[in-house]
């Protein structure tokens, strides 16, 4: 059976909005659905990747740009479980391009993979392939490559240091304890050093004085001599 029309115009104008607010609403969602998986499938190395931005772009669009996609898939405004992940991930690719030092060499390993790809395929700058969609993609692969070395190396030269530090401070811990057995071994000669006294004392009187019979303060005969 059909559905009854309202014969109401402003019943029917009513439903109509509602079913446009309900439509508008359902399509927020997906947007929102769809912005937080592309995120969450970015290289994470690539700041410029999770926010959606191309190398070289200016500190504002790199504002404007996290502004409006944290806006989007902020974990307050969609029912979305994986939002705290992918706004967290959000936040930390637009921090590190907001540090000078981390942009940099992230401007230099995707300038590096560029080099690398024309080297390998013996392309100038002058050459047409640079323009080609398929080097964009061979390119942001070559980079993901070199960010992925890069931080492999970050992380060698850090379990490095790591275990240098960790050489260091053994040894000035060693220090510190002989340090302290040297002042612990001072301390307890001096502290017995009356005692070594008086026994050294009691030594000497014994050795000086009395007889091998051993009686006290009696003098040993002289034997004389026979003829």
């Amino acid at each position: 059976m059909a559905a009854e029309i309202p014969s109401d115009p402003k019943l029917m104008e009513k439903e109509d909005i509602d079913a446009l607010d309900a439509l508008a609403s359902e399509a927020k969602e997906f947007e929102k659905d769809a912005e937080i998986d592309r995120i969450l499938k970015a290289f994470r190395l690539d700041a410029y990747a999770v926010l959606d931005l191309n190398p070289g772009v200016p500190e504002s669009d790199i504002k404007i740009t996290y502004r409006k996609k944290s806006l989007l898939i902020h974990p307050d405004k969609t029912k979305n479980p994986q939002a705290p992940d992918a706004f967290d991930r959000l936040k930390k690719a637009q921090t590190e391009l907001m540090d000078e030092k981390h942009r940099e060499r992230l401007d230099e390993a995707i300038a590096d993979a560029r080099m690398l790809l024309m080297r390998e395929n013996k392309w100038t700058v002058d050459s047409p392939e640079l323009r080609t969609d398929a080097f964009a993609r061979d390119w942001r692969v070559k980079t993901r490559e070199v960010l992925i070395d890069n931080e492999q190396r970050r992380r060698r030269q850090v379990k490095a240091q790591m275990q240098e530090e960790g050489r260091e401070q053994r040894r000035q811990e060693e220090e510190i304890d002989e340090r302290k057995r040297k002042r612990q071994h001072d301390q307890d000669w001096e502290a017995t050093r009356d005692q070594r006294i008086s026994s050294w004392r009691q030594f000497q009187k014994g050795k000086g004085g009395g007889s091998s019979s051993g009686e006290p303060g009696k003098k040993k005969k002289k034997v004389k001599p026979i003829g």
